[in-house]
């Protein structure tokens, strides 16, 4: 049973209770829901209205979390319980199917003169995760919510149905609306989930060629000027930042991004990665110890007390292009991550690069 919402004035004397009415918001919820989504009271990012789905119908709002998780928004209008709950599972039904590229289609569609990632980070401040519906969520919107409806939603809630009931009470007083907002059931019990044999939760596909490394430059132990003069990239100090950079294959084409700055250079893995003093270097034309050239940095790490290796491993590279750190390559929405290598398949952040690096 949802908590009871009331409303009281109470600029002078004793309190008097708002009355809350159903019309006009009924027709105006899902304009006031695409113009703030927050009043929902969860950050979501609106990716369509009306959405066309592939059983002839229209899923009044689509949403995405900052989990990449799918919330599918249907407004109660003049639908019977049994026709809106009806509803909101046939559209879960299909919005579990949606790949990443359906989602960016979608989206493509709702605005499309907005980047699907400059939109994410816009809304959210954050990178776009690997996955985009790795999980869904259907949210019943109603102006005022029935008896049968509850009775439904909380019994498909027992059987971990992710969905809920958001109703909201509206006021007026002296020529000035307000709008209060009710959950029918605590939002911890409908959190978004994954369905079994879901197609969805997919990561954009991959070229099977590019990658992106994280150069961590940091004061007096790595430096891009050294990578750059002499070709590598490298990473240390644990294991968890030397093991992906570790899996670089011979042949590969990296991506160099310094975190905060942005991507420096573009060029081809030549060695897969050794430990610093063991690395090799071409100086003058000649096959050179690494540790033995005149470099800017120490590329040393303190042992570390758990006994794991925290050694500087470095990946031979030869450039096909860098840049000066005031030159790097960096627009909001582009691809980062926190691990020294990865698969770089983020389409919006490949074609920046190309036309930066002139790949074509």
């Amino acid at each position: 049973m949802p908590t009871e919402m009331g409303l009281w004035r109470v600029d002078s004397g004793a309190p008097t209770r708002l009355s809350p009415q159903g019309v006009p918001l009924e027709s105006q919820l899902e304009t006031m829901i695409e113009a703030d989504p927050t009043i929902l009271g969860t950050p979501l990012m609106l990716i369509g209205r009306q959405v066309p789905t592939a059983h002839g119908t229209f899923v009044d709002l689509l949403a995405v979390d900052d989990d990449g998780a799918i919330h599918v928004l249907e407004l109660k209008k003049d639908k019977t319980p049994r026709d809106v709950v009806a509803q909101a599972l046939d559209y879960g039904s299909w919005a579990r199917t949606l790949s990443h590229d359906d989602v960016l289609d979608i989206f493509r569609a709702y605005k499309p003169d907005v980047a699907f990632e400059v939109e994410w980070a816009s809304t959210f401040g954050t990178e776009l995760p690997d996955e985009l519906n790795s999980a869904h969520r259907l949210t019943v919107v109603a102006a005022e919510v029935d008896s049968a409806t509850e009775r439904i939603v909380e019994y498909l809630a027992e059987f971990n149905l992710p969905i809920n009931v958001v109703f909201f009470r509206y006021f007026v007083d002296d020529g000035r609306s307000y709008l209060a907002r009710t959950w029918l059931m605590d939002e911890a019990r409908t959190q978004p989930k994954r369905g079994a044999g879901a197609a969805g939760g997919t990561r954009e596909p991959w070229n099977e060629l590019d990658w992106y490394v994280s150069f961590g430059e940091e004061s007096g132990l790595r430096s891009w000027d050294d990578a750059r003069e002499y070709g590598f990239v490298s990473a240390g100090g644990g294991e968890w930042f030397s093991r992906t950079l570790r899996k670089l294959p011979v042949g590969a084409r990296v991506f160099a991004c310094i975190p905060g700055t942005g991507y420096v250079g573009v060029g081809t893995v030549t060695a897969t990665a050794r430990p610093f003093d063991e690395a090799l270097a071409v100086s003058d034309g000649e096959a050179t110890r690494l540790a033995d050239l005149p470099l800017r940095a120490a590329y040393q790490h303190q042992d570390l007390p758990t006994g794991e290796d925290a050694r500087e491993f470095v990946v031979g590279v030869q450039w096909a292009e860098t840049r000066d750190r005031s030159d790097a390559v960096w627009a909001k929405g582009m691809f980062a991550n926190q691990n020294s290598a990865c698969k770089l398949r983020n389409k919006f952040t490949l074609d920046r690069l190309a036309d930066a690096f002139g790949l074509g």
